[in-house]
């Protein structure tokens, strides 16, 4: 190997070895930085004060014979009025407009598009009480799948009946 060569590879290593040290260095500093501002502020952030009390509340309670086992009693919690959750659409065309046509739309897992009448038409005949068991309780054909309620399992059955009888309606 020339001289060249091996001056050139020996300043090379040290530049790049230099680089490297710099940069654990720099990451090093960082983290200590940030240990010392950040720690403050995130024990005084409300949303990881909550998350902190949820992750350290006890799972499961234990009644003792012979104890007062009062405190263990079932409580049944409800939602809220004003629930996190999507509301119920009033109408079949919401429901169709929220859920259905998301896969009948596309044509999403084997879902027979709105509007395919070649599609609907042997669904059509098997009957609409047919359909409405299909919608509610899912099911998996050769073709595809449909999940029970479109996969709103909080919706009422007469909404799904109601969404079945309004895409019926669109193939007429």
């Amino acid at each position: 190997m020339k001289q060249q060569d091996s001056q050139f590879l020996n300043t090379f290593s040290v530049v790049i070895g230099s680089l490297l040290a710099l940069t654990i260095l720099l990451f090093a500093l960082a983290r200590v930085v940030g240990a010392m501002t950040q720690r403050e502020q995130l024990r005084s952030d409300p949303d990881y004060t909550a998350g902190v009390a949820q992750n350290i509340t006890p799972f499961a309670r234990v009644a003792v014979a012979g104890q007062d086992n009062s405190a263990l009693a079932i409580v049944e919690t409800r939602p809220s009025a004003g629930g996190t959750g999507p509301a119920i659409p009033e109408t079949a065309d919401a429901a169709y407009e929220l859920a259905c046509k998301t896969c009948h739309g596309a044509g999403i897992a084997g879902a027979p598009k709105v509007g395919d009448r070649a599609a609907w038409a042997p669904r059509i005949a098997e009957g609409k009480e047919t359909l409405y068991k299909h919608a509610i309780e899912g099911f998996a054909g050769k073709t595809g799948v449909m999940p029970a309620k479109g996969g709103h399992a909080n919706w009422p059955d007469e909404l799904i009946r109601a969404a079945v009888d309004h895409m019926v309606e669109l193939e007429k």
